[in-house]
């Protein structure tokens, strides 16, 4: 399998991203409803949120140098010629949702976190694995902020949700329904 992207198949890098991010995406919307919904001590709670914090960052990270690789390696497979072309705009824009809500979810996390009044109250720091602190941009903070980047990290995972669902649904169908090599050309493909 080739590193590069060709016209017929994703590269191994491009395929290494897209799994990747996939994978930690998918734990952290599951992390995020546990910790939110069903641990409701905040000391348990805590380092959830902290591990939540950390992988958000590596997701944005991924993001970054996926978007990167896809600038500096601009081939790709083409979508199927059998779809019409309102299917073929439905699946440019959901890419489009998909590559933006990587980087709205982190970043929107990120913000809200740092808005939190709690964190400057109990010296609380945005920290990623206990490697590095991330820069707090609001200090002191401000709960009309962290209010504000909840909804916007929770309407965003929703809709991160949808798309996921979306996309893996379109990528099943195409291959059982349509039997293209959609499907194949992200996993095992040629």
């Amino acid at each position: 399998m080739r590193l590069t992207n060709t016209t017929q198949s994703w590269g191994a890098l491009a395929r290494l991203l897209h799994w990747a991010i996939a994978g930690i995406i998918l734990y952290l919307l599951g992390l995020g409803v546990w910790m939110t919904q069903f641990v409701t001590d905040a000391l348990a709670q805590f380092p959830l949120v902290q591990t939540h914090k950390s992988w958000g960052f590596v997701v944005f990270v991924l993001a970054v140098i996926r978007v990167v690789w896809r600038l500096q390696n601009r081939k790709a497979p083409a979508l199927p010629a059998h779809m019409p072309p309102l299917e073929k705009l439905a699946a440019k824009m959901g890419h489009l949702g998909l590559y933006a809500l990587m980087f709205v979810m982190p970043l929107s996390g990120w913000l809200m976190a740092s808005a939190s009044p709690l964190q400057d109250r109990f010296g609380v720091k945005n920290k990623v694995f206990n490697w590095f602190e991330m820069y707090d941009p609001f200090v002191p903070g401000s709960e009309a902020l962290a209010t504000f980047f909840a909804q916007v990290h929770f309407y965003s995972a929703l809709a991160l949700g949808f798309l996921l669902l979306g996309h893996a649904g379109a990528a099943i169908w195409h291959h059982i329904h349509h039997k293209d090599d959609v499907l194949k050309r992200m996993t095992w493909g040629k």
